[in-house]
């Protein structure tokens, strides 16, 4: 495809984003973090009504996409997968983060998912669970760990994503239908993208 400079119209029913696919190939130095009562643990069988409830209050602001709408088979098999680690962040006794690292690729890890409900935005939660994440992630065999964020995402995810040692490598315009429209997500998701 080509892509020629200037304003496109987009059609209705549809949203676009700008996506930024970031990397890292060597362990980066920790980000300063704030310490909490707060745990990660590995949920060992993610049932599909637990996911998509912390999938939902995490990224629903945020008009997370990928899992949303995805079939019951189609996300069981994912999430279940033995190369497939899916965290909560509990604290004060309920989950409030998600983190699901895919390491079905030998070498890499991918961080699918990562996110705070809107309760710990700004308390550190965040920056925490980053750090676990990366010790997680980076394994003996893992030589590569990435990630992508998007213009939907939290203003500050990208420059969060590049202090925590991620450098981009690649950027993408994506047209996709509108979740609120079908019903995968409440027509009341991501109110600042109508």
């Amino acid at each position: 495809m080509t892509l020629t400079d200037g304003t496109f119209d987009i059609p209705a029913g549809k949203i676009v984003t700008v996506i930024t696919h970031l990397e890292m190939t060597e362990r980066a130095d920790p980000v300063r973090e704030r310490a909490g009562p707060r745990t990660l643990r590995k949920v060992e069988t993610p049932g599909l009504d637990w996911f998509r409830d912390l999938y939902r209050r995490v990224g629903e602001k945020w008009l997370w996409l990928s899992r949303a709408g995805m079939p019951d088979a189609g996300l069981l098999a994912i999430i279940q997968s033995p190369l497939v680690g899916v965290y909560a962040l509990a604290q004060d006794g309920h989950d409030e983060g998600l983190v699901e690292l895919d390491f079905r690729v030998p070498g890499q890890c991918e961080i699918v998912s990562f996110g705070v409900t809107a309760k710990l935005i700004g308390s550190g939660a965040g920056s925490w669970m980053m750090n676990r994440t990366l010790e997680l992630a980076w394994s003996p065999q893992v030589t590569r760990v990435w990630l992508h964020t998007c213009t939907l995402d939290h203003p500050a995810a990208l420059a969060f994503y590049q202090r925590a040692g991620f450098r981009p490598f690649r950027r993408q315009v994506e047209i996709d239908n509108d979740p609120r429209l079908d019903g995968a997500v409440p027509r009341t998701a991501a109110a600042m993208c109508r």
